[in-house]
């Protein structure tokens, strides 16, 4: 699956949840979402790395689609989404699967996800040896991702 047919399924449901979102937490709602997916199926859900930035993970598909206009912390709407997107397109499994993750983590802020992330062992493995302010570019392991949220299952 290609991570921008994703995201704009996330941004649709979030916001038609009437859920705020900014690309911080569309940043950390991808994440989320292919961290679960790792833990229950054994394989990512969509294409596409996450890298342990100071703000948590990050995938650079995602920001470099944004970075012209927006910042981590500007308002992401379904203007945003990709002309001709349709979720139908997206296998029903997978959006289950989404809708799953939405319930549990898009009643957070950015920021809280953030937090959240910044707690966990995925991203600090990624980070070891950096400085908290320190950018950082280094790929999220996904075999960390699958075994520490599968951990979590228990």
């Amino acid at each position: 699956m290609n991570i921008n047919q994703v995201c704009d399924y996330i941004i649709v449901q979030v916001t038609e949840a009437g859920e705020n979102l900014n690309l911080l937490k569309l940043q950390k709602l991808l994440y989320y979402t292919q961290a679960w997916h790792l833990a229950f199926y054994g394989k990512t859900a969509f294409d596409g790395k996450f890298q342990a930035w100071i703000h948590g993970p990050v995938n650079r598909t995602i920001y470099d689609r944004f970075s012209r206009n927006r910042s981590l912390y500007s308002e992401i709407t379904e203007d945003d989404v990709q002309p001709g997107f349709d979720s139908r397109k997206i296998p029903k499994p997978l959006r289950s699967h989404i809708d799953i993750v939405l319930e549990t983590y898009a009643k957070f802020s950015g920021s809280q996800l953030e937090e959240i992330s910044h707690r966990e062992t995925p991203w600090q493995s990624a980070r070891r040896g950096y400085r908290p302010s320190q950018r950082c570019e280094v790929v999220i392991d996904e075999s960390v991702m699958k075994d520490y949220y599968k951990s979590r299952l228990k």
